[in-house]
């Protein structure tokens, strides 16, 4: 029997980071855990989950390079939440404003 078709959807995501970690949180509702598939590059990110009727499926680029291997992946409440360290310490210069 072929897999239900499900209408893809784009899930809302936030992330930000400070001058050592990305964190990503991503909105997956009605989704469950082990059907979500969350892939890390050094410059961006991925996600896909299924849920009943949608699938939810996006991919994002980052502005600074990350460390994959030590991201860390939490779900609860429907909110897919990433951590993942800096490859390097981020420092800027503050600019004044006249």
């Amino acid at each position: 029997m072929p897999e239900k078709e499900r209408i893809p959807v784009a899930p809302d995501a936030v992330f930000y980071h400070d001058t050592e970690t990305y964190t990503i949180v991503v909105e997956l509702p009605g989704v469950h855990k082990k059907d979500i598939e969350f892939e890390a590059m050094e410059n961006g990110f991925c996600v896909t989950a299924p849920r009943d009727d949608i699938k939810y499926s996006g991919c994002w680029v980052l502005t600074h390079k990350t460390v994959p291997t030590k991201a860390i992946a939490t779900f609860s409440n429907g909110l897919l939440k990433v951590t993942i360290p800096l490859a390097e310490r981020i420092a800027g210069f503050m600019v004044p404003i006249k």
